[in-house]
C-alpha cells in the first residue's frame, strides 16, 4: 500500500473505533470492507487469502461482506500477509474486530432465530434507511402481534406455542428501533392483496389496519399501497429489501427472502438494479398522502 493511501485507511478504522454509535453488524461489515481494500490493494486472490487462514476462497468472501465474524488467529495472518505490520495499526484492526463481534440484543434468540435471518436483523439495526416492498405479507416491522403470530404459524405450522411466543417477542423486539431517539427511515411499498389478505381474522386483521394507519403518522415511516389497478408491477411479485447505511464504508444490501433462506447482495450492479425496481414501485403505487384514506376504506369494509 503506498504512503498517500494508508493513512485514509488508518483514519477511517480509527473513526468507528471512536463512534460507540455503530453497532456490531456495522462495525462487521466496515472490517470486511477494510480487510478487501487491503487484499486488493495487494493484489492477493480470495484464493491465496483463503490459503493464509486455513480456509477456501468462499470463507474469504464472507468475511470481506460482514457475514461471519473474524477470529483473531485469522485475522493476524491475514494482516500479515496484506503487510500490515505497525502494531498501532494491527491494534486497531483486532480492537474493531472485537466490538464487531459483540453480541447483539437479537442473540437471546438464537432458539428460534434462524442464522440466514441473523444478519438482516443487524442490518436493520444498523441502516439508516430501509426500503421495503412486500406482496403477501405486511413487513415484519409494522406487524400487531395478532397478525406476527398467524404468519409465524403459517411459516412454522408445526411449531409448539411456546416457539410461537418466541418469534412473535422477537418481531416486537424489533419494531423498537422505529421509534428509537436515530430511528432510521423505513419507505414500505406494500401490495394491495397484502393489506386485504386477513391473516389473524377479520378482528385481527381490524388491529392490523388501524395499526398501519398510527405507524404511518411516524415522522419516519413512509408507507404505500400498490393497488390491483396497477397491474404487472416491477418486481413481478418478489419481496425485496434494501438498506442504506449512514457510514461512508458501507455498501448498500439488498435482501431478497425466500422460504428457508436469504439472499444478500452488495454489487454496484445488483444494487442498481434493486433501486430501479423500488424506484418503479413507488411511482406506480399510490402517493403516501392516499394511504390514510385507502386504509380507512378497507376498515369500513370490516364492520
Amino acid at each position: 500500500m503506498s504512503a498517500m493511501m494508508r493513512p485514509s485507511t488508518e483514519l477511517s478504522i480509527r473513526r468507528y473505533l471512536d463512534a460507540p454509535q455503530v453497532r456490531p453488524t456495522a462495525l462487521r461489515i466496515v472490517l470486511g470492507t477494510q480487510l478487501r481494500r487491503l487484499r486488493k490493494e495487494r493484489d492477493i486472490s480470495r484464493e491465496d487469502a483463503g490459503k493464509a487462514i486455513r480456509g477456501s476462497h468462499a470463507k474469504i468472501t464472507r468475511l470481506e461482506r460482514g457475514q461471519v465474524s473474524c477470529k483473531e488467529r485469522d485475522l493476524s495472518d491475514l494482516l500479515t500477509l496484506y503487510k500490515v505490520l505497525d502494531e498501532a495499526e494491527r491494534a486497531d484492526y483486532f480492537e474493531l474486530a472485537r466490538q464487531a463481534n459483540t453480541s447483539g440484543w437479537w442473540h437471546q434468540y438464537n432458539d428460534v432465530l434462524e442464522d440466514w435471518f441473523e444478519l438482516h436483523i443487524g442490518l436493520e439495526e444498523a441502516a439508516s434507511l430501509i426500503r421495503t416492498y412486500e406482496v403477501q405479507f405486511l413487513p415484519g416491522l409494522l406487524q400487531t402481534q395478532e397478525y406476527a403470530r398467524a404468519v409465524s404459524r403459517l411459516g412454522y405450522p408445526s411449531a409448539s406455542e411456546d416457539r410461537l411466543d418466541r418469534l412473535v417477542e422477537l418481531r416486537m423486539k424489533r419494531q423498537e428501533l422505529l421509534t428509537r431517539p436515530d430511528a432510521p427511515k423505513v419507505w414500505a411499498v406494500v401490495d394491495e392483496a397484502a393489506v386485504r389478505r386477513p391473516f389473524g381474522g377479520r378482528e385481527g386483521m381490524r388491529a392490523q389496519l388501524e395499526h398501519l394507519l398510527k405507524v404511518a403518522e411516524l415522522p419516519n415511516v413512509t408507507l404505500q399501497v400498490a393497488p390491483f389497478s396497477v397491474g404487472a408491477n416491477a418486481a413481478a411479485g418478489a419481496p425485496i429489501t434494501i438498506l442504506r447505511f449512514s457510514e461512508p464504508d458501507l455498501p448498500d444490501k439488498v435482501y431478497l427472502e425466500q422460504l428457508t433462506g436469504a439472499i444478500y447482495l452488495d454489487k454496484q450492479d445488483a444494487v442498481d438494479q434493486y433501486t430501479l425496481i423500488m424506484d418503479r414501485l413507488c411511482a406506480e403505487a399510490d402517493p403516501p398522502e392516499e394511504t390514510d384514506a385507502f386504509l380507512k376504506k378497507l376498515l369500513q369494509q370490516l364492520v
